[in-house]
């Protein structure tokens, strides 16, 4: 899981974009926002979840932007975009305080979240991360929702840790630094080795333990005891 970073490619097609959002004017607003960046276009705009699904389905977008601000809202969308097998993926904007939307997406197979009043330059990036495959998170919802998974995880103490046997010790590294919501470049800085070394290393990590994605090795790492959020 990565800050929401990256920068536009001119030699890329634009970014296929489907914005999802119950209020016609937040609908008006993210598309205003998102074509004014030139590698980024928005094909689609929903305002319930069986338009999301419907357009996701027909269109193929790459990246669902959906304002989940709404207790309860986002989820079965997300669920049922990624229990489809589309090749989109799913960046939710929500409230900090709504950990049962962030927890829910999370589960159903979101790849992002940001709070909904993130600037256009960290929204634009985060598009652009989630397209090509990383999954983000604004530190503020990370760090609510690793103190929320707190209360439901096991006592490391009590945890086994056959799981993680079959990660080398430097794949076990890399997977605490992803799990602390560093970037592969953070990490290669970090342990000093090369951007591609940690690509590797972090597909490694997700091959062994069978993940989908970062998200779910952030829940492992601290399912596991590997890690444990701040206090």
């Amino acid at each position: 899981m990565s800050a929401y970073r990256g920068d536009p490619d001119p030699r890329r097609r634009p970014i296929r974009i489907l914005v999802v959002a119950g209020q016609p004017l937040l609908r008006t607003g993210y598309r205003t926002v998102l074509d004014a960046e030139v590698d980024l276009t928005v094909v689609a705009e929903a305002a319930t979840d069986g338009e999301a699904v419907e357009l996701a389905r027909r269109l193929l977008p790459d990246v669902v932007l959906l304002d989940a601000r709404a207790r309860g809202a986002g989820v079965a969308t997300t669920r049922t975009i990624v229990e489809s097998g589309l090749p989109v993926r799913v960046l939710i904007l929500a409230r900090a305080d709504l950990e049962e939307n962030v927890l829910g997406a999370l589960c159903a197979g979101a790849r992002g979240f940001l709070p909904p009043e993130v600037s256009s330059t960290e929204l634009a990036a985060a598009i652009r991360s989630v397209a090509a495959g990383d999954a983000v998170a604004a530190p503020r919802i990370l760090d609510r929702l690793l103190n929320q998974l707190a209360d439901l995880l096991p006592d490391p103490a009590a945890t086994p840790s056959r799981l993680l046997d079959s990660l080398t010790g430097r794949e076990r590294e890399v997977l605490v630094q992803v799990a602390r919501g560093r970037s592969n470049a953070e990490i290669a800085q970090e342990l000093s080795v090369s951007e591609t070394t940690v690509k590797t290393h972090v597909g490694n990590v997700l091959t062994k333990l069978r993940l989908r994605d970062r998200v779910q090795a952030v829940v492992l790492a601290y399912e596991s005891g590997l890690i444990r959020p701040r206090s």
